[in-house]
């Protein structure tokens, strides 16, 4: 398998943990994000991914070679074509809450934090750095307080985002808790996020999967 990358891509990151929890080996094909105006817009990676934007998993070789874009369709697709520890729960209320705790991340913050949104407000809306990083801290301080609740009110939360086993939530929660970190958002009102990401950061996993592991980290 070839993942193509950039290494503080929260996206791309969550595929490398998945990858890693399910022992899967891959190739990194690196795509540098602001080099040249940005790598991802070249003919040669919109060709393998119309939108522009990482990650993009190449799973094979040749003509029977099958590309999937979309950080939690290519999890879901992993958990469902490999063996190992499952990133899903079995039963369907399971599957459901873990889906809606990952997706609360995937869909509704991190897209408000993403690069080119994040691009956007400076270079084309004027915004300076200290406003774009108060909007940044904002959108960081809604999606973890929901989330911080979502998880301490549950009896299906454990050591982990659900139950004792790494999982999907969990693919989301520590990239986007790793750039909070970044931007030096408080996280001090998130205590079960913190013990969370704490487990979870002691695992090889997500270790390896870590921006600064990374082939490409500069």
């Amino acid at each position: 398998m070839k993942l193509y990358s950039y290494f503080r891509s929260s996206a791309a990151y969550r595929v490398r943990i998945a990858l890693g929890l399910k022992g899967l080996a891959w190739e990194t094909v690196p795509v540098h994000l602001l080099q040249g105006g940005g790598q991802q817009h070249s003919a040669a990676y919109r060709a393998t991914n119309p939108q522009e934007l990482v990650p993009a998993l190449q799973d094979g070789e040749g003509e029977g070679a099958a590309v999937l874009t979309q950080s939690l369709a290519i999890i879901e697709y992993l958990d469902e074509t490999h063996g190992g520890a499952p990133l899903l729960p079995q039963d369907p209320l399971g599957r459901s809450r873990v889906r809606a705790l990952a997706q609360s991340i995937a869909c509704d913050l991190h897209p408000l934090n993403n690069l080119r949104v994040l691009a956007y407000l400076k270079h084309t809306l004027g915004v300076d750095d200290e406003a774009k990083n108060a909007w940044y801290a904002h959108w960081v301080a809604v999606g973890l307080s929901a989330l911080e609740q979502s998880l301490t009110a549950s009896s299906a939360t454990g050591r982990y985002c659900h139950g004792d086993t790494p999982g999907l939530a969990d693919c989301c929660l520590v990239p986007q808790v790793y750039n909070a970190r970044r931007f030096n958002c408080p996280l001090d009102g998130y205590p079960t996020i913190a013990r969370i990401v704490a487990a979870c950061e002691e695992l090889p996993a997500f270790q390896q999967a870590a921006p600064e592991r990374q082939p490409d980290a500069a």
